[in-house]
This record gives structure tokens, sequence and C-alpha cells, in this order.
């Protein structure tokens, strides 16, 4: 891509769950606009693939297999970045995991991994990475929720309620933020055909007929693709969105307007 058209060039942008799905979209489109992006997964092959596409297309590339709800592993990576590149510009949490189940029959394990995983490994990386972003007084913060926060399916209850939260903390950093320079925005999916959702179907007896059923209760009638998504966090990345912060960026086919 020409340069002059390039949205990100210059930018240096940290992505988790980058080995597959949402997050490997992103960084795909991210890259072609220029930015130097840092991939982080607890999937090192998954990982590695990506980069690896990522580098023959030209792009810099930092990798960090890591956990995304260990706090060292968060500190440790960002200051790695920073130290490499000398700056952040646009932090996009995607790693996460959905499990199904209802309060009554969820545990507490479980419970309490999702949201360490949705949430807290959110809040992780954000937190190292905002005094830097602070620092130059400007960044873009990309949240990923879900469409299900304003119009669940049910039996899902851990999963809707982290990403329930993830909307209102974007909502709430946004405020904090403001004077800092810095933007905070929350895209909210519908469907998105990655490998999450299709492991989410095999929870149901017949998946053929509830992948069906979730293609109809999007007003498009169809899930939407990783690179759908992408290119809104595109839009909430580039200073397309100078003037937009606190906002839920919904990209659901239409599942929350039916």
């Amino acid at each position: 891509m020409p340069a002059s058209s390039q949205k990100l060039a210059g930018r240096v942008s940290i992505i988790t769950g980058a080995a597959s799905g949402i997050g490997a979209a992103t960084a795909e489109l991210f890259a072609s606009h220029g930015s130097k992006v840092a991939l982080i997964d607890i999937d090192g092959t998954g990982l590695e693939q990506v980069a690896g596409k990522l580098r023959l297309q030209g792009a810099e590339v930092f990798t960090g297999v890591a956990d995304v709800t260990a706090g060292i592993a968060a500190r440790e990576t960002v200051a790695a970045i920073v130290a490499r590149w000398g700056r952040i510009d646009v932090v996009m949490p995607c790693s996460g995991i959905s499990v199904g189940g209802t309060v009554a029959t969820i545990d507490e394990a479980m419970w309490d991994k999702v949201f360490a995983v949705n949430v807290k490994g959110s809040y992780l990386w954000m937190h190292e990475a905002l005094p830097h972003m602070i620092e130059r007084c400007s960044g873009s913060v990309i949240l990923l929720g879900s469409q299900l926060v304003a119009s669940s399916a049910g039996n899902n209850a851990a999963y809707i309620a982290s990403k329930g939260a993830l909307a209102t903390l974007a909502k709430t950093m946004a405020v904090d933020h403001a004077r800092d320079g810095i933007r905070v925005n929350v895209l909210m999916p519908g469907v998105i055909d990655t490998a999450m959702s299709r492991k989410s179907l095999t929870r149901y007896p017949d998946p053929a007929a509830t992948r069906e059923r979730w293609a109809n209760r999007h007003a498009m009638q169809r899930f939407g693709q990783p690179e759908e998504v992408a290119r809104a966090a595109l839009f909430l990345a580039s200073d397309d969105s100078s003037f937009t912060t606190g906002s839920q960026l919904f990209v659901d086919g239409g599942w929350s307007a039916m």
C-alpha cells in the first residue's frame, strides 16, 4: 500500500490474541497500513505463522509468547516493545475465551478463568502500556466486547458478563484519559467465523442447526468475518476517529437491531 494512503504509518500497535481470528486479521490490516505490530499470544506456533506471513510482506513485527493473565509477562513484554521501538500508539487486547453455561451451572474456577483472560488479561496490558501513551499525550485503546452484551442469546453467562465489564470499562477509561490525549473505545462484534465460535458450536447437540440459528439471528443472516471487525478496528486506531471516545461500535450484522 502506498505510504500516502497508510493510516498508521510509523505507529506501534500491541495486539493480544494475535495468533488467530480477529487478532490475526487486525494485525495484518494494521501492518498493511504501516504500523509496527507487537503480537502477543499463548499459542507460539500460531503466533509465528502470523508473524512470518507479515514479515514476508515487509512488516516490522515483534512477537511475545505469553499468558495474558500474568502481570510479569505484560510488564516485561511491554518494556521490551518500548525498548525496541520507543513508543506505543495502539493497544488492542483480543485474547478471550468462551465456555458457555448459566450462573447455575458454571463452576467457580471456570467463572474465574473467563474473567481472568477476558477482563484481567485486557487490564494488565493496558495498565503497562498507558504510561507510555500518557507520556506522548496520544494513543488509542480498543477493547473487544460482544453484541451479546446488548442482546443475549443465553447460556454463556461468564463470557457475556466479562464482555459487559469491558464495555463499561471503556467508558470510564475514556473519561479518565481524554485529557491525556488517549481515546478508548470498544468493538461489539456479532458472531464472527473464528476458531472460538466454531468451538462454541460443539457445545450444542446439533452444531449445524445451531450455526444456522445463530446466522439467522443476524439481520444479514450470516456470520461476520474477522477482516470485517479488523476494518472497524482500523477506524478506531487511526485519526479517522479523532473525535470518537467512550463509544461502542457494533459490528454485528444487525444482531442487536433485531
